[in-house]
């Protein structure tokens, strides 16, 4: 494309914006991005031809082989990307949004590139806001995901900074934009995974699991890295929270049952060392495969579970003791001395683990049942706003199940499933009429 043709690109532009044709406009700019990074010092001339709102969808291709360009050479010339940074906020502030709709999969490409820029560069934070404001303006509801979700926790994880994302990461999804190639299982899968791992950060270990379960349980042919990645962070939280590794769902992919297990073997070791409630048997696998923690990012979390494991035993004595001093407490889970334990028995009371108290006198903790007796209007309250979760929950189940009965694929495979009944049972009934006028002596 020469500088000729990307006069012609403009013309096309503005012909087609003017006759409102953005369907066809968006065709045509998905072909053209090539073309225009072969023309890189004619794209300033063109984007001076173009003006925002008005020509949005002539501007994106524009912008996305900029980025393209300004990537290759980023080690060389970060200051190319820098000064797209500007160009591509205003765009983001200005775009006529029913036009980039038209071209969706070139929209997520672009805030793609962006974060990719800002990853290279290291500076994540500074695309939070408006990765934030990219998300709210494609988006059709608060509940649909798009690939974009996934830019924007990659950006807060990296920048230390997750506040921005819980406004999207605790709104439950019941729809996923219409992205074309652009909205692939990649990113629906580090949408969970960087998910799981915001919730992690934040302690909000439950949560943190679920992300993770539906990570591992999309439908594959084969176990992704992200897949595996996301395993052993599962088995790392449901050792926090349960003591032992949840059993993987039966909905999940055959393959991944049976491949996913050998290729987390140091993990593997882990829960089994975990489930003989020895911390030194723990902390002989922790030693062990240090290297590997280490490699996959998770000592961190490793040293978590081991910590939480002084949690569990403490929750062990409850069941058998009333009353414990301080220092046998420390014996019993293989603390240090009775400072530490002590330490570990208020914190855990003070998180709602167990009920008990300490008496300084005489150094003793007298472990208590669950004063919870479920007739508070507190209580109440919570209960009711459960109710009502499970409520909407089922309203949207339903209006989902509608919307899948009026699908055309759905329909189309319904009655081919009917049209083969039918046959079937027409031959089954016309080989019993068969066979029982062979059999029927008074048959004529």
């Amino acid at each position: 494309m020469s500088a000729p043709q990307v006069e012609q690109y403009v013309n096309h532009v503005n012909i087609l914006t003017n006759q409102e044709k953005f369907h066809e406009l968006g065709e045509i700019i998905s072909k053209s991005i090539e073309p225009l990074a072969k023309n890189l010092q004619h794209l300033d001339a063109s984007l001076e031809s173009l003006e925002l709102p008005k020509h949005s969808l002539g501007i994106l291709a524009v912008l996305v082989a900029k980025f393209n360009l300004a990537i290759q050479n980023i080690a060389s010339n970060p200051d190319a990307c820098k000064a797209l940074f500007i160009q591509f906020k205003e765009f983001i502030n200005k775009c006529a949004i029913n036009q980039v709709r038209c071209a969706p999969e070139l929209f997520a490409e672009l805030c793609h590139v962006f974060t990719q820029s800002l990853v290279e560069l290291k500076i994540p934070i500074q695309g939070i806001d408006i990765l934030c404001q990219a998300i709210k303006k494609y988006q059709t509801s608060n509940n649909q995901l798009t690939s974009i979700h996934s830019d924007l926790y990659k950006l807060c994880l990296l920048a230390k900074c997750l506040k921005p994302s819980l406004e999207f990461i605790n709104v439950d999804v019941t729809s996923i934009s219409n992205e074309c190639g652009q909205q692939d299982s990649k990113y629906f899968l580090l949408y969970y995974y960087y998910g799981g791992m915001i919730y992690t950060a934040l302690k909000n270990y439950d949560r943190a699991l679920y992300f993770f379960e539906v990570c591992i349980t999309v439908p594959a042919m084969a176990v992704s890295h992200i897949m595996l990645e996301a395993y052993k962070k599962y088995i790392l939280i449901s050792l926090m929270i349960h003591g032992k590794i949840n059993d993987i769902p039966k909905y999940a992919s055959p393959v991944l049952v049976r491949f996913i297990k050998p290729l987390s073997q140091p993990y593997q070791e882990l829960s089994v060392a975990y489930q003989t409630h020895s911390c030194e048997d723990v902390q002989g696998v922790i030693n062990k495969y240090q290297d590997i923690f280490i490699r996959d990012n998770n000592r961190g979390l490793v040293g978590q579970v081991y910590s939480y494991l002084y949690k569990k035993n403490i929750q062990r004595l409850t069941k058998t003791f009333l009353t414990l001093s301080v220092t046998d407490v420390g014996s019993r889970v293989q603390l240090s001395g009775p400072a530490e334990a002590e330490k570990y028995v208020l914190n855990m009371i003070q998180d709602g683990e167990i009920f008990a108290t300490i008496n300084h006198k005489d150094g003793m903790v007298v472990f208590h049942d669950d004063p919870e007796k479920y007739n508070s209007p507190r209580m109440l309250a919570r209960l009711e706003k459960e109710m009502a979760i499970c409520a909407e929950l089922d309203k949207k189940v339903l209006e989902q199940e509608e919307q899948v009965m009026q699908m055309p694929q759905f329909i189309r495979k319904t009655c081919g499933q009917l049209d083969q009944d039918d046959n079937s049972s027409n031959l089954s009934s016309n080989n019993v009429s068969h066979i029982m006028s062979k059999h029927n002596p008074y048959s004529m």
